[in-house]
């Protein structure tokens, strides 16, 4: 099966890619970065904002 790699776009091979879903190890490095300096984010309320809402529901 051919799959786009999310970081670069280039058309990689699904079957026998170590780096899946990546095409390579620098993409995957790539990726990985940009989750540890915060480019992504999971969408939600921040862990200050939950514990404001519970005192408020707790008083």
């Amino acid at each position: 099966m051919k799959i786009r790699c999310p970081v670069c776009r280039e058309w990689t091979t699904w079957e026998e890619n170590p780096y899946k879903p990546f095409c390579s190890k620098r993409c995957k490095l790539i990726d990985l970065g940009a989750w540890a300096s915060e480019e992504y984010r999971v969408p939600g309320k921040k862990e200050e904002e939950e514990d404001e809402e519970q005192k408020e529901a707790d008083e």
